[in-house]
């Protein structure tokens, strides 16, 4: 019994999901010897022997090496078929892309051992298999019948010879036939050479190699039918006309491609240069403003498509329909449902208020560079007065163009426009953008508004200056929030400086003895370090902030107070009101067998502050204390639940993971004998943790 056999008894014994990898590994190594020692070697021993022979002789070798080919191919795509369909049985049968994998994966080895290399003779009889085999069919039909290759799947077929393949199906249930051995195949160029052609495709298509063996020689098999049928109809006539033919083939290929084609924009703006010089000689125009509009809806307007990639697509289709109409008609009435359906959707204005403002979108981001300002037409103001420009330069609207509706893609070109056009108003897009800058200022808590700033210029420049007043005064509030916190700072460090000049020695020795003693003291010894930065608003000028009420640690809350009194002093008749959920703290924990730095939220931090003091909270202690709903902490506690620092014993009681299980196991293996000698007592569990922290709050200016 051979490798394959012992394979296929395996196949039909019940198997564990488990051993299916192997098998298949197995599986292909098997084939892969097997094509190397025996299938390659016969079939290319096939196909050079007999080298001096007519073309007839070599088509019907052809046939026969195909033949026992397909033969010796057989058995091995049956096993894989046949583990494709167990995979699917473990997944409760449903297809799997990891079966259809593997079917690609036995094909893509048959295509690189068989055909890594093929010969002049191969190439040769290839040529003429094909080559008989379109004359034949050619000769028994209409003139006027046509040969298609379908390039999604490799297969060739026709659209007329619909009895033919039904006969072929009723004869053979199974693309596996290899009847005949070639002899007298090419008698009479009959419906023999038409069988075979079918059958050998279906088997080449079944083991990947359709496109590896025939495509080069069917593509140069219809060039030349091509030339011969032009010559054929145009030599000597010359009185009709046959390129408008000719034309209106190309573009009714390109008006079903034209989908793909505004995708691949603009690496496919050639196809649209020869799609536009066809459309001014064709009637096609109400075609493809039918065809496209159907693909859109389609392809693109549903729910399964992001909002961002439906914009890219729109702006795509405006760039690319410009090319082929500068009057803007066919923008208008293709993107008219892209426009209305993009209406639907809430997040619209922010996904093109974030491409407008995102440094990784580069498309719209230089058209947000561009200085013209924008053509908005807004409500019964869309149609006053005449569009400014050159009058020279006028061209009438096309005989499709709605006479009833103004075309704002005919009056402008700029794509920023046409976006904002969606809505037909500034100021939706602008509060977009003030919600937007508020959400990055507070989230990221940077002082660094370079970016911002830029994005704010041109924004000025599109929208208008009044328009982003309020912005203009919210990046304003982040530089003297800046300057704010350095004078503070600067306040407090003079302060200090007097204040250690005159302890000095008394201050020294208080550092040496913290740190002599710092682990048997009670509260946990070390003295919190606070680097505390504070985000001032004016209130009138931002947009309305999210309210949660939340009471910080005792530690913050010092300092929050502090901060206060020293912006008082600052600012003599302004005083400051704390939204203490906003913000940002860079904490930096030290555990007995780790430390652990993150930036979390203000309540985030509240609530491990508290586990400072204490080791076990109950969610109704730690909901008192905080002042915040039990259920809004839970979910605010699973955070660190995750992180391994808390966890959950009894319910509703959670205690601070002072040491991780496995680390403290293996600490305790390296470090057993250093303990054995030193004898000393262990550290208690509290004095272990320390907490650095560096917080970042906002507040309202009054």
């Amino acid at each position: 019994m051979g490798e394959l056999e012992e394979l296929q008894s395996l196949l039909h014994q019940p198997l564990e999901e488990e051993y299916l990898p192997e098998i298949k590994d197995w599986f292909l190594s098997i084939l892969r010897r097997d094509i190397l020692a025996n299938i390659g070697p016969s079939f290319w021993e096939l196909i050079s022997s007999n080298t001096e022979q007519s073309e007839e002789e070599d088509v019907s070798g052809f046939v026969s090496a195909m033949n026992v080919l397909f033969a010796k191919l057989r058995p091995y795509m049956d096993v894989a078929d046949h583990l494709s369909k167990k995979r699917e049985l473990f997944e409760e049968m449903k297809p799997s892309d990891d079966a259809t994998g593997f079917q690609v994966k036995v094909q893509t080895v048959i295509r690189a051992l068989l055909l890594h290399r093929t010969t002049a003779k191969f190439q040769s009889c290839v040529q003429g298999f094909y080559r008989k085999a379109f004359w034949s069919f050619h000769g028994n039909k209409p003139s006027n019948s046509s040969t298609i290759l379908n390039n999604s799947d490799g297969a060739i077929s026709n659209s007329s010879d619909v009895k033919m393949d039904e006969t072929l199906d009723e004869e053979e249930n199974s693309v596996w036939e290899t009847k005949g051995t070639g002899d007298n195949i090419m008698e009479g160029y009959g419906s023999n050479i038409t069988e075979h052609f079918h059958r050998i495709n279906k088997n080449l298509y079944t083991t990947g190699l359709l496109e590896r063996v025939c495509g080069e020689a069917v593509t140069s098999i219809i060039h030349v039918r091509i030339e011969e049928f032009v010559e054929e109809r145009c030599k000597g006539e010359f009185e009709q006309s046959f390129i408008k033919d000719l034309e209106q083939t190309y573009a009714k290929l390109r008006i079903r491609e034209l989908f793909n084609i505004i995708v691949e924009y603009p690496d496919s703006h050639p196809a649209l240069e020869d799609l536009k010089e066809s459309l001014r000689k064709t009637d096609l125009r109400s075609r493809l403003i039918q065809s496209l509009r159907v693909a859109m809806e389609t392809r693109l307007l549903h729910p399964g498509v992001n909002t961002s990639d439906i914009l890219t697509q729109y702006v795509s289709s405006i760039r690319a329909l410009q090319v082929l109409d500068s009057t803007g008609v066919i923008l208008e009435l293709v993107c008219e449902p892209v426009r209305s359906y993009l209406r639907t959707r809430d997040d619209t204005v922010r996904c093109i208020v974030s491409s407008l403002t995102d440094e990784g979108n580069s498309d719209l981001a230089d058209e947000l560079a561009k200085s013209n300002p924008l053509n908005i037409h807004e409500g019964q103001g869309a149609d006053d007065g005449e569009e400014e420009g050159d009058p020279f330069k006028w061209e009438p609207d096309p005989v499709d163009a709605d006479p009833g509706q103004k075309l704002s893609s005919q009056r402008s070109s700029d794509i920023l426009s046409m976006l904002v056009n969606i809505y037909g108003s500034r100021e939706l897009f602008v509060n977009e953008y003030r919600s937007l800058l508020a959400d990055r200022i507070l989230t990221h808590f940077n002082f660094d508004t370079d970016r911002e700033v830029r994005n704010l210029e041109l924004l000025k420049l599109r929208f208008g200056e009044s328009q982003l007043h309020h912005c203009e005064v919210m990046l304003k509030d982040v530089a003297d929030s800046r300057r704010c916190n350095a004078n503070i700072k600067s306040a407090k460090g003079g302060k200090k400086d007097v204040d250690d000049k005159e302890n000095k020695e008394e201050t020294q020795e208080q550092e040496e003895e913290e740190e002599n003693v710092d682990d048997d003291l009670p509260d946990g010894g070390k003295r919190e370090n606070l680097d505390f930065k504070a985000m001032i608003l004016s209130a009138q000028f931002w947009p309305n902030l999210k309210e949660e009420k939340l009471s910080l640690h005792s530690k913050v809350q010092t300092q929050l107070d502090k901060y206060t009194k020293s912006y008082e002093a600052l600012k003599a008749t302004r005083t400051l009101f704390w939204k203490p959920n906003l913000g940002q703290v860079t904490l930096e924990l030290e555990l007995k067998d780790r430390t652990v730095s993150l930036a979390v939220s203000p309540l985030h931090a509240t609530i491990i502050m508290h586990f400072e003091e204490k080791e076990k909270w109950t969610i109704q202690e730690l909901s008192g204390v905080m002042q915040v709903p039990s259920t809004t902490l839970r979910r605010k506690i699973a955070f660190w639940q995750s992180q391994g620092l808390l966890k959950e014993d009894p319910t509703d009681c959670f205690t601070l993971v002072e040491e991780d299980s496995g680390r403290g196991a293996k600490r305790e293996r390296t470090r057993s004998s250093s303990r054995a000698m030193t004898r000393r007592s262990p550290r208690p569990p509290r004095p272990s943790r320390r907490l650095y922290t560096s917080s970042g709050l906002t507040s309202r200016e009054c």
